[in-house]
């Protein structure tokens, strides 16, 4: 390798070294010169139709594959992404973004120049990136460039949230030391502290042994910090009771017998929330306690009963705190530890409901019977298979969604925070190319070989931040008329790259969720009616390709939803389908109404403070009767004295 090369280079070269295979974004003359050092990195420029589109893929590509990349120009192009940068940071996926910016004489002195607010200042927008991303570099100097390059990297990927690199015009060929391109970057986790992470581990392991009635949630953050494998295990070996939060919904095997579905607080089952809350322990993983994902707040748990395991703390009995605990090595030495006959035992389980039997207990459909969001989202679950990426539009969809009954080896995406219509759709996008950009390094692996259904399975985790070995080729959205609006131009990035997606677009006539929180039948929460299924023609798809197969299809009942999705095309997932389904305009899934109800509540103060009270409206006597943990044969222990902080 040659000693020096442009310092373009060394930057797209690192990150193909990191695993991405794809980057989005949009030209513009600041960052023409750049985009040239794309194709002969290895790296697949995938080009956008807008930057917020590009900004929203890139952040779905993060999702899938742990590493993403972003090109816009100065002004106008990289606030034109902003918000989908927030919403990367606000929910932890790897974005980097790559702005390329004027030359740093015309900066210096401070010239009136286009994309420009026109008053000298060229810091404005990098001030305001400063708060959306967890590092920065501004690469002026071809000393320092290289280490810059691999310290900001470095951030995207330890901390799973977005960073953000200027790249002056001037700045593209300037020539830097390649001798670090021999070094992979040091991405691995510091080592705790041995004898404070021992101690940790056994006041821990103490608690779960000295519990009655343990309890697990797993959240939205568990592949964010790559412990979704450890969460896992904890919930297939412990055999205790396991949730997860919307947000969290398909991080753990929902095959399992323990898995009782999503914890939707006083939005889900009535027996749910009482038996919750009479629980002396509950593991929580990967915490995200928003507004949305807590349905109001109402699945917070006692402090005194909790273990929150997060990135760099562990909050114990709500007065230990841990902090500078890196928690993939503790959770894998507290697995380690685990004596399974001093685990308490639940005989039987709790009837908290079997997702898997509440969809097998539903009626069957009449042909003529007309689609509802009551039963359409466990109905369409018969639809998926392993290996499945799925996608659920802020709104109806991914209010339903949360009742969906998933395969093991599929992947959920859904908003728990940020909740940016139309992000669904560039997000889809994204995750379908980092999906195909894994299979193809998986198609030239010794190591890979196929299930029945032809899916890939991959003997050990391709570079993922999840701990999926299969992938089935089929990235699934389901998204709203109102959201599709928003970014219909992703439809044409993903013509572009012949990407396979199989889109249900919800019709029902406007804006469901607003429409619920406030003006039912107001006219702004009214949209323009749009002939859906001929986007991809608008688009410029050829109709007639055989290797890219398009398919339009309408669906108004049921009868007419089972035709289509046991159609070839829709099994295989090739090509590009559209699936147009008419819902009610006032119809939408219960919880969501619940939820709205809840949020209408606390806007106008009448419920300040009720969601993290304790719910007295099951005794503990009643409790007992729905599901106890039976309590095993004990030794005695001694709890070793530990300093915390807190």
């Amino acid at each position: 390798m040659n000693e020096q090369v442009d310092l373009a280079e060394y930057l797209f070269t690192r990150l193909r070294q990191l695993g991405v295979d794809s980057i989005h974004g949009v030209p513009g003359d600041y960052n023409l010169q750049a985009l040239d050092y794309i194709e002969p990195a290895g790296i697949n420029w995938a080009g956008n139709a807008s930057e917020l589109s590009a900004g929203y893929a890139a952040d779905g590509y993060g999702r899938i594959k742990g590493v993403s990349a972003l090109v816009t120009a100065f002004g106008v192009g990289e606030l034109s992404a902003i918000n989908a940068v927030g919403g990367a940071y606000a929910e932890m996926s790897p974005v980097v973004h790559i702005v390329g910016t004027p030359p740093m004489a015309a900066t210096e002195a401070r010239m009136c120049l286009h994309h420009s607010l026109g008053d000298g200042n060229f810091r404005l927008f990098a001030d305001m990136y400063a708060k959306l991303t967890v590092a920065q570099a501004n690469l002026t100097d071809p000393v320092t460039a290289p280490s810059m390059v691999d310290h900001t990297l470095r951030e995207c990927i330890l901390q799973s949230r977005p960073v953000y690199i200027e790249l002056p015009t001037n700045m593209v060929k300037a020539r830097v030391s390649a001798r670090g391109l021999k070094f992979p970057i040091e991405l691995s986790i510091p080592h705790n502290d041995e004898g404070f992470e021992d101690a940790e581990v056994e006041l821990i392991l103490a608690r779960i042994y000295a519990s009655k009635q343990p309890f697990i949630i797993i959240d939205g953050f568990t592949a964010a910090l790559g412990i979704a494998k450890e969460a896992d295990e904890l919930v297939r070996v412990t055999n205790f009771p396991c949730s997860t939060t919307s947000f969290g919904k398909g991080t753990v095997n929902e095959t399992y017998t323990n898995f009782f579905g999503i914890y939707a607080g006083e939005a889900g089952k009535q027996v749910y929330r009482p038996w919750v809350e009479s629980c002396d322990l509950i593991l929580r993983i990967g915490s995200l306690y928003s507004d949305v994902n807590t349905y109001g707040f109402s699945t917070k748990t006692h402090p005194k009963h909790t273990i929150d395991f997060n990135r760099n703390t562990v909050e114990i009995g709500g007065t230990n705190s841990f902090t500078n605990a890196h928690i993939k090595p503790l959770l894998q030495k507290i697995l380690s530890r685990l004596d399974k006959s001093k685990l308490p035992r639940y005989d039987p389980l709790p009837d908290l409901g079997n997702p898997r039997q509440l969809l097998e207990a539903l009626p069957s459909t009449s042909p003529e019977n007309l689609i509802d969001q009551a039963t359409f989202w466990q109905r369409i679950s018969t639809f998926f298979r392993a290996g499945d990426i799925i996608l659920t539009e802020t709104g109806t969809p991914s209010i339903g969604g949360r009742d969906f009954v998933l395969p093991p080896q599929t992947t959920l995406i859904n908003s728990g925070i940020w909740l940016s219509i139309g992000y669904m759709l560039g997000a889809a996008q994204g995750a379908a190319l980092a999906q195909r950009d894994i299979i193809r390094s998986l198609t030239a692996s010794p190591n890979t070989t196929k299930d029945a259904s032809g899916a890939l399975i991959a003997e050990t985790p391709p570079s993922t931040r999840s701990s999926q070995h299969t992938f089935s080729g089929r990235t699934i959205l389901f998204i709203g008329d109102g959201s599709l609006q928003m970014t219909v131009q992703s439809i044409s990035d993903m013509i572009r790259n012949k990407l396979p997606l199989t889109l249900f677009v919800i019709n029902n006539d406007g804006y469901t969720i607003e429409r619920f929180i406030h003006g039912m039948n107001a006219p702004y929460n009214d949209i323009q009616p749009w002939k859906y299924l001929l986007a991809p023609q608008f688009f410029g798809a050829d109709m007639d390709d055989a290797n890219y197969p398009i398919v339009t299809k309408q669906a108004s009942n049921y009868g007419e939803l089972w035709d289509v999705v046991g159609q070839k095309e829709m099994q295989e997932g090739k090509g590009l389908t559209i699936v147009e389904v008419f819902m009610g305009r006032e119809d939408a899934p219960d919880a969501l109404k619940k939820l709205v109800a809840s949020a209408a509540r606390r806007n106008s103060g009448q419920a300040q403070g009720q969601a993290a009270q304790q719910s007295q409206s099951q005794t503990h006597e009643e409790v007992q009767k729905n599901g106890k943990a039976v309590e095993p044969e004990r030794r005695p222990s001694h709890e070793k004295m530990i300093k915390v902080s807190g």
